[in-house]
């Protein structure tokens, strides 16, 4: 390795080399670049599956045995839990281990605290500090990498699918959010969905303007191709109504009017709408027939008493109320379906394991909870399982403070042992 007091990765040369790439082959393109600046024995990219439980190795190089293989790609799935890849996307440090002849460095790949995946590299000898340091630098641009990259190619989409999704499924990937993670000054939120056998038509949304955030999460009656559909039918009429500027009542009765027009009798949407002030921390809510969400505040768990209105679909011309939305800095808020507490899914606590959470990131929280739901119906759920964890700090506006592309604060402070 070279001395710290050379650069060992130039960032710059690597998004050049991407640039020169085909949009498929930029993350080669980044690991034989890596190769060459830190003369490493491999470099590789492990991105994390929709699973929540497993990385995936993407590689052309050679036959690797047990890998999917897809027009000359190949994807090796490798189990999370007890992993040092594991111990890296909750901590989101960099993980050093020392080799017989070298070591291998894992670096988190993230975007604002969306864990994307882990850069390994094997060296020919243990790094310095401040060789740490630059690869945790490659692997922080490394994301955007990948951020632009999948808009041009399906190989990362490919990659991420551990299971085939049918074709329901795939209508209602399409409705969520690009990523399921963001963390801000005054928040952080995550969501996670855990699709039944028959797709149930859950979703989840959020976007953040300079001054708010808006959040939905929504349950669309039915299941399979015309569950997803009719979801489409209520996101769509979420984003148009809000990319247009009305405000939260006139979404949910833009929204509520958009299926009563176009969907049959008896077709509805339950659905939860927050818009949350950024400058004041006032938050309001429509809670179109749904779940009511809990609350974790000083270490103790309770439901959010809201008025219950009709789903969106069910009354033509109706005008949903905007509630206020007790929220207080400190406060963990969970917004979930009813996936998460019917069916065969009603063994679990969600209360309990909400409380056992209470130290994870908000990210770790939905996995928590989504493999929480999944042991208890062994692996066979009825319904979706969808959920939405919002940390809120409060405060003025401010920006982050970040190491890598996460807020090292807010990482987990527990990891899976090894």
């Amino acid at each position: 390795m070279r001395g710290p007091e050379d650069l060992v990765i130039d960032v710059g040369a690597l998004l050049e080399k991407v640039e020169n790439a085909a949009p498929i082959a930029a993350v080669e393109a980044v690991a034989g670049a890596l190769r060459e600046m830190v003369a490493a024995r491999s470099a590789a990219l492990l991105i994390a599956d929709f699973s929540g439980h497993s990385v995936v190795r993407l590689t052309s190089a050679g036959p690797v045995s047990g890998a999917r293989t897809h027009d000359g790609e190949q994807a090796e799935t490798l189990p999370l839990e007890g992993t040092p890849y594991d111990r890296v996307i909750r901590t989101q440090r960099v993980h050093v281990e020392e080799l017989g002849d070298g070591a291998r460095v894992l670096a988190p790949v993230t975007d604002r605290g969306d864990a994307i995946g882990v850069l390994e590299l094997v060296l020919p000898g243990y790094p310095s500090a401040d060789d740490v340091a630059d690869i945790g630098s490659a692997a922080h641009a490394l994301a955007y990498v990948v951020i632009a990259a999948r808009r041009h190619t399906d190989v990362f989409e490919w990659g991420q699918r551990s299971t085939p999704f049918a074709l329901a499924a795939e209508i209602q990937r399409r409705l969520l959010p690009a990523s399921y993670t963001c963390e801000a000054g005054q928040f952080t939120l995550a969501g996670w969905l855990e699709p039944a056998g028959s797709v149930g038509g859950d979703t989840f949304d959020y976007t953040l303007e300079r001054n708010a955030l808006h959040l939905s999460i929504t349950d669309a009656v039915g299941h399979q191709v015309e569950a997803a559909l009719l979801a489409t039918l209520l996101v769509g009429s979420l984003r148009n109504g809000r990319r247009r500027g009305l405000d939260l009542a006139a979404q949910a009765a833009y929204a509520n009017d958009s299926l009563a027009d176009n969907c049959l009798p008896g077709q509805f949407v339950t659905g939860q709408l927050l818009d949350l002030d950024l400058r004041t921390g006032a938050a309001r809510v429509v809670n179109a027939g749904h779940t009511l969400p809990l609350r974790l505040r000083d270490g103790h768990v309770e439901e959010i008493d809201l008025r219950v209105e009709p789903p969106f679909g069910v009354l033509p011309g109706k005008s949903f109320q905007v509630q206020p939305f007790p929220l207080e800095p400190g406060d963990r808020i969970v917004f979930l379906t009813d996936g998460m507490l019917e069916r065969n899914a009603a063994t679990l606590d969600v209360a309990a394991a909400l409380a056992d959470s209470a130290d994870l990131h908000p990210r770790e929280v939905v996995h928590e909870l989504g493999g929480a739901v999944l042991r208890a119906t062994g692996h066979d759920l009825k319904d979706d399982a969808t959920m939405v964890c919002l940390d809120w700090y409060g405060g003025p506006q401010r920006d982050r403070s970040t190491e890598l592309g996460a807020d090292p604060s807010r990482a987990s402070t527990v990891a899976r042992p090894e």
